[in-house]
């Protein structure tokens, strides 16, 4: 049985899904049940413009009213103006998944109307339309794969074994990295305004995209000094620099969440299923109805990975009309999900995610400095 005794220091919080035996895993991801799923699923790809049109309608108009109502409060209260930025940060999610849709070719039925769409809200989000569609089509195709390219448009993650025989400062760096301020802190602005600036992945078919990284980083350039010169560098500053940083934490969470609980599905290649990877390897987040729409149904993450094609706004359906999804998913509350945040290494030996109190536990404190 797993140990589990780290994970449960919510009084009274079920963590059913986090404690099964190997065989429990096993008769769970039955792989007779697990090929009927994509069936299942493509019955939802389908594209609806009147279901598309309104989510443009639903996530614009908030986020335009809020970030009017914030530049015309930076000057009354500031603490008023960042908490309406938190706000508008979940709008701003609910905007990027729009885009992430259009990166999918599945908002619309037209990749000319996706793209369009997609651009749009690049702009607003500052992430790089078809650069960052790249880069999560990838991860898609690779989710759960443990091999060199692991973190692209991904977290990084050790397993057990690569992380102890690192040297010391490589290990140190590695823990660092993994802390909660700095994952979800600091990182996630990070990434968004900086790493997300520049072309890292230069891998042989990423010359396009490389491109349309340093275009899209000069429409946002003559963009907001054009609304700086417009409405003033604090309208930047103060109103959408707040928002963004928000809507990135949001964003950041949200992905680890999904991808990095306990019970997650890592493999290498030659062991590697992709069908296990997007049931097992993603969470269903069971959040309230209203975060659910704040966040474009991304909650719905083992749907989302089992067929891409399926637009954010089916999602939910697919997952309520078939009772099967309630039986394989990996479902995860937000009280559960917190304890997410302990989660450091992949144990090979043990199919889960481990802290690095347990791995000190069972190796030592000189485990630090061997390697």
């Amino acid at each position: 049985m797993f140990k589990t005794s780290r994970l449960v220091f919510f009084t009274g919080v079920s963590l059913k899904f986090l404690i099964f035996s190997m065989g429990n895993i096993t008769q769970k991801y039955d792989p007779a049940l697990l090929q009927q799923l994509p069936s299942i699923v493509k019955a939802y790809q389908l594209p609806d413009n009147r279901k598309a049109v309104t989510q443009i309608i639903t996530s614009f108009l908030p986020f335009l009213g809020i970030w009017v109502a914030m530049y015309l409060l930076m000057d009354i209260s500031i603490w008023l103006t960042l908490s309406l930025a938190l706000v508008n940060g979940f709008f701003l999610v609910r905007i990027f998944i729009i885009q992430h849709d259009c990166g999918h070719q599945s908002f619309t039925a037209s990749r000319k109307a996706n793209d369009i769409i997609g651009q749009v809200c690049s702009i607003i989000s500052f992430m790089p339309y078809r650069y960052w569609a790249k880069s999560h089509n990838f991860h898609h195709g690779h989710n759960g794969i443990l091999w060199e390219h692991r973190d692209l448009g991904d977290i990084q993650l050790l397993t057990v074994n690569e992380f102890h025989v690192l040297p010391w400062y490589k290990k140190l760096h590695y823990i660092i990295f993994r802390s909660a301020p700095v994952l979800f802190l600091l990182g996630p602005s990070y990434y968004l305004l900086i790493q997300s600036r520049l072309p890292l992945i230069t891998m042989k078919g990423w010359e396009h995209a490389r491109k349309s990284l340093m275009r899209h980083n000069l429409l946002l350039l003559a963009f907001y000094v054009g609304i700086s010169l417009l409405l003033g560098y604090k309208a930047f500053l103060l109103v959408h620099l707040p928002i963004l940083v928000a809507f990135a934490t949001i964003a950041v969470w949200f992905f680890y969440v999904q991808h990095q609980h306990e019970t997650a599905y890592k493999e290498w290649k030659d062991k590697w299923d992709y069908i296990r990877a997007a049931i097992q390897g993603s969470t269903y987040y069971k959040l309230p109805k209203m975060f659910h729409w704040l966040t474009g149904n991304i909650g719905y993450h083992h749907i989302h990975h089992l067929n891409p094609l399926v637009p954010n706004y089916e999602l939910k359906r697919c997952h309520e009309e078939n009772p099967v999804f309630d039986k394989v998913a990996n479902s995860i509350t937000f009280t559960e999900s917190l304890a997410c945040i302990f989660n450091k290494l992949w144990d090979e030996k043990q199919h889960r995610m481990i802290s690095f109190r347990e791995y000190f536990k069972k190796y030592g404190k000189k485990a630090l400095s061997e390697g």
